[in-house]
């Protein structure tokens, strides 16, 4: 099976599993715990991986054997059977092949991911609480574990704000494409005249990083509020003058979390979320597409979407990055976005290696 030949390099894999195996066996690893983390977390990925590529090439064996068989007893039913097996394999082995190509520095790691309602009002605040619930279904039916840090209600529905954490594989490397702005036209349910109404929310996706990473932050630099959570979000958080903010003047970023009774908690969780945003912030640096990753962020409003959700006078979800299309919006809005996320990983790469 060599559908992932020249990304995952086979022979070179299992001799630096076998090096990982032996450096996990020495008892001297762990005098440099923030190095044995990161060497059980490759070995753990690495082991993953080829566990995944020997399952998935017994099973396209067992597949092909069994539709020698059925062909041999002229079984129409069998042979649909294994083909169906196969489409089944083909699809997993592309998602494998397109995780392969998460090679970022952060790309592994957990992800903080906020939701700002935009151009629209009561309309764009309840278009956010209809992307966050888009991410959530995502993320449950990746069996990814998803903890509310902040969430702001809306005067009258929907919400303001909200970030939450997603715990799982590879979850940065998969919503990083994800940030911009997200544009929604449809029939509202506000709106007595039962009008068309376009509205705007913006996605920002960050990765959480390790304790161990060093980020040098200036308190001085740094303004911390706290205050009493409210609004009709609070099936997610808790009501009581424990909420922190905490304000970056030299950059401008804003981060808040209220999930804790305790202040001292809530406290530590910023800084941590703070952290996350100015590496990202310099990591972006680096990349040639960060002007257009900040600009896209600048506006809550036309001429910056990224992906468009016509609900009305026809279905069609469409990113105008990668010309993706599907018209069954109720799927993609329950939270099937693998198509969505597959093509913008697709297409960084290709363009990555365009300018290489």
């Amino acid at each position: 099976m060599n559908c992932w030949g020249g990304i995952f390099d086979w022979d070179n894999a299992l001799l630096r599993l076998e090096e990982l195996n032996a450096i996990t066996e020495d008892p001297k690893l762990w005098d440099d715990a923030a190095n044995a983390r990161k060497i059980c977390q490759e070995k753990t990925r690495l082991d993953d991986a080829i566990n995944e590529y020997k399952n998935l090439s017994q099973e396209l064996a067992d597949a092909i054997e069994l539709i020698e068989l059925a062909e041999l007893e002229n079984d129409e039913e069998l042979i649909a059977e294994a083909l169906s097996s196969m489409s089944d394999i083909k699809e997993r082995a592309r998602v494998k092949e397109l995780e392969a190509l998460l090679s970022g520095e952060l790309d592994s790691n957990d992800a903080y991911l906020e939701v700002h309602s935009g151009s629209g009002g009561t309309e764009a605040c309840d278009w956010a609480e209809m992307l966050l619930r888009m991410y959530v279904r995502w993320a449950e039916k990746k069996s990814h574990k998803i903890e509310y840090a902040e969430e702001t209600a809306g005067d009258v529905a929907g919400i303001k704000s909200v970030t939450i954490k997603i715990s799982g594989h590879n979850v940065y490397g998969w919503l990083k494409a994800e940030a911009g702005v997200h544009r929604l036209v449809r029939i509202s349910p506000f709106d007595s005249s039962a009008r068309r109404h376009t509205s705007f929310a913006s996605i920002g996706v960050y990765p959480v990083i390790d304790d161990d990473i060093e980020i040098d932050i200036n308190q001085s630099d740094c303004r911390v509020d706290t205050y009493r959570a409210s609004g009709a979000g609070g099936q997610h958080i808790n009501k009581t003058d424990s909420a922190v903010r905490i304000t970056h003047l030299p950059t401008g970023i804003v981060v808040q979390c209220q999930s804790q009774r305790s202040q001292l908690k809530n406290r530590d969780a910023a800084w941590k979320m703070l952290k996350s945003r100015l590496y990202e912030l310099e990591i972006q640096k680096r990349e040639a597409d960060a002007q257009s990753m900040r600009d896209a962020k600048t506006d809550i409003g036309w001429g910056h979407q990224i992906r468009s959700y016509v609900l009305h006078p026809y279905q069609m979800i469409k990113d105008l990055r990668s010309n993706v299309e599907k018209t069954d919006s109720k799927a993609v809005l329950d939270g099937d976005l693998d198509d969505f996320l597959s093509a913008s990983l697709a297409l960084k790469v290709s363009k990555d290696e365009s300018e290489s």
